[in-house]
């Protein structure tokens, strides 16, 4: 089994730039890929970056963030399972499936986030006239308040609400109880509502 090869992501090319190359040998290029010919990578990367991106942003609805995004998953799903193609129609019908892919994770990975703000009832309490920006701000909050957990709380909050792993498997993985992880889970549950409703009163540099 191969593993997923180490290349370095060059910059992207200008956005108007490239389609395919006339006479490009995908063959060739897609088993040195899967070799982890790192001159082939940057090859890919010119002929099919902007292609993908321009993909995307049709995909994401013209939300540029979201399609660089699910580009960079892409690329890394692109390098973990890439295999040799002889046709190049079916090499781009392979890349976009998994762009395609890449964007539906993301989208539901944001909603996720939503949901876990929901849980709360943030939203019900802190903006009862809620504007365009409202869940954009609390998503923020969100994250910043996440990330300012320790580690140990943060990976706990991200298994249970996000990776919907359930308590049993989570509680094994720690070595203790299921009641153990529910208690822990409330008191992290209030940290982040608190720390959540702070940054929304107050604004994140206060």
């Amino acid at each position: 089994m191969n593993s997923t090869p180490r290349v370095n992501i060059p910059s992207p090319p200008p956005f108007e730039a490239n389609s395919v190359a006339p006479g490009a040998d995908i063959a060739s290029l897609t088993a040195e890929m899967a070799r982890g010919d790192e001159a082939a990578y940057r090859r890919f990367y010119d002929l099919y970056f902007s292609r993908l991106l321009r993909y995307l942003l049709v995909v994401t609805r013209g939300e540029e963030e979201a399609a660089r995004e699910a580009l960079q998953i892409t690329l890394l799903r692109v390098a973990r399972s890439v295999r040799r193609f002889d046709d190049e129609s079916r090499f781009w019908a392979w890349l976009a499936a998994i762009a395609r892919h890449a964007a539906v994770d993301e989208s539901r990975k944001h909603h996720r986030y939503l949901a876990f703000l929901d849980r709360f009832f943030i939203r019900a309490r802190t903006d009862t006239t809620p504007d365009d920006g409202a869940e954009a701000r609390l998503e923020r909050a969100l994250l910043q308040t996440l990330e300012e957990l320790p580690w140990d709380e943060r990976e706990l909050v991200k298994r249970k609400y996000f990776a919907r792993d359930r308590v049993r498997a989570i509680a094994t993985d720690a070595g203790t109880t299921e009641r153990g992880v529910e208690s822990k889970l409330a008191r992290i549950r209030q940290k982040l509502k608190n720390g959540v409703i702070a940054q929304l009163k107050h604004g994140p540099n206060d």
